[in-house]
């Protein structure tokens, strides 16, 4: 990437104890590095600055953050550091912060401890396990001067303290993801849906996305110029990425593969990440022919890492990249109807699906009936893969701006509607009415993202990143 994540770490500790108590930097500074090689993964580079035991080191060490870009620091509380030293750093830096609070053990070995010849040797000890002694110092300090912090408490070996980091790290990738989204806008709000409007300014404020106004005529003028060799390549790419049935028509099949072919140029043309539209074409033969053939181009947009939304859902553009970002697909969905039977909830949308989340190969099927869209052209029928799920919904409020609204469930087998759209089954715990009944107190839009896996814990996490606050009904 030309700007990758940066993730800031240095230890705390007290100048003062290194000469009185031998091999206790050294020690400290070992965990230092066990934390770094725990923080490494592809696309992130981690910037370490070691030991900063001095509140001058702290002044420094906030230099050196700003000037790497950090977008996080984790900060390991190896023993006990003074405030001040860190609150420079912190303040410099104005990142969000990840206490590491990380005992290098689960107990101290105390029979052994007690064994030692001096005091001295037992102050050392016990200073290596001293970590929590600073962390509510900097707690009350940070709280009083406006730092953005959370916690991880556990021992540097604690699979569920690294689970953790695991996920603010998570949550960091797709925090700095949206920072560097390119969201295309292409064509204007579907009529009369007024809860998809959104305050674009504020959008931009709150997930750093860059927004990108594209007029349907580029799409359509970019079509006409799609050479045989590319609708050659769609081709053989819905064969290989669709199950397309046999009544879908040579000529649709054409259609579809010159807007497809047209949409990787305006993606590459623009640097697109992510794209909301919807325009009826209406009274301009062109356009008309580019928006009813979109659909199977922007699946595989979607299936790329450029989430596509339909009817010009600008918000669920923004989750669809969420979840995308978290490599759990994230696909256009929508509340169909309700199996108080089964207890299940069916849920989907016409339009573009996202193949790499489907349970088996999508259909291509033909659209003949109006419902809401133009009656013609080629349609996604899949659902989405049996197994841990996550509904995401951006939600647009008067307070806060927006927040995160959560529910973890299951995919689950079941006869669904074959008329051409994505559409699954999904169970959550509270059951069908209950979970209507909290999902919607909390004021969606009606559109939301599934993604497969469960990722409530990286969303609130991520929510804390954004400052936004998040909602989990389940």
């Amino acid at each position: 990437m030309k700007h990758p994540l940066r993730a800031g770490l240095f230890s705390i500790g007290l100048s003062a104890y290194w000469p009185q108590f031998s091999g206790l930097l050294d020690r400290l500074n070992g965990y230092n590095r066990r934390i770094e090689d725990g923080l490494r993964r592809d696309g992130v580079e981690i910037v370490n600055l070691g030991m900063i035991d001095t509140p001058e080191k702290g002044l420094d060490a906030g230099h050196q953050l700003r000037a790497s870009d950090v977008d996080i620091l984790f900060l390991h509380v190896s023993t006990y550091a003074l405030s001040s030293t860190v609150l420079s750093a912190v303040r410099r830096a104005k990142v969000p912060v990840i206490l590491l609070n990380l005992s290098p053990e689960a107990a101290i070995d105390y029979p052994a401890f007690n064994r030692m010849p001096s005091r001295t040797e037992k102050t050392g000890e016990w200073l290596a396990f001293c970590g929590t002694c600073p962390v509510p110092e900097l707690a009350n300090v940070f709280h009083r001067t406006g730092v953005q912090f959370a916690e991880v408490t556990g021992t540097l070996e604690d699979e569920a303290a690294w689970r953790e980091i695991g996920e603010w790290m998570d949550a960091a990738v797709v925090a700095h993801a949206l920072a560097h989204n390119r969201l295309g806008l292409m064509g204007h709000y579907y009529g009369g849906m007024l809860d998809v409007a959104t305050d674009l300014t504020r959008l931009s404020g709150v997930f750093g996305s860059h927004l990108e106004m594209i007029e349907p005529d580029e799409l359509s003028a970019l079509r006409q110029c799609v050479t045989e060799a590319e609708i050659e390549g769609q081709f053989a790419t819905f064969a290989s990425s669709f199950d397309v049935q046999a009544d879908c028509s040579p000529a649709e099949l054409r259609r579809a593969a010159m807007t497809a072919a047209a949409l990787d140029r305006l993606a590459a043309a623009h640097d697109l990440s992510s794209l909301a539209y919807y325009a009826s074409g209406s009274g301009n033969p062109g356009n008309e022919e580019t928006m009813s053939s979109i659909i199977l181009g922007a699946s595989l947009l979607t299936a790329r890492g450029i989430p596509a939304a339909g009817e010009y859902e600008v918000k669920n553009a923004i989750a669809m990249k969420m979840m995308d970002a978290f490599g759990a697909g994230g696909s256009f969905t929508e509340f169909y109807a309700v199996d108080f039977n089964a207890g299940e909830v069916l849920m989907g949308h016409d339009g573009p699906g996202h193949p790499a989340i489907a349970e088996g190969k999508p259909k291509v099927r033909p659209l003949r009936e109006y419902h809401g869209k133009a009656g013609q052209g080629l349609s996604i029928e899949m659902s989405v893969k049996h197994g841990p799920i996550t509904m995401l919904s951006v939600v647009e409020e008067e307070r806060a701006g927006y927040k995160l609204l959560i529910a973890e469930g299951e995919s689950v087998p079941g006869q669904i509607l074959e008329i051409g759209n994505t559409n699954s089954r999904y169970r959550f715990a509270p059951g069908a009415r209950a979970f209507l009944k909290q999902w919607n107190s909390h004021g969606p839009a009606h559109h939301c993202a599934a993604g497969v896996g469960h990722l409530a814990a990286r969303l609130e996490k991520l929510a804390v990143l954004l400052r936004v606050p998040a909602v989990r009904v389940c």
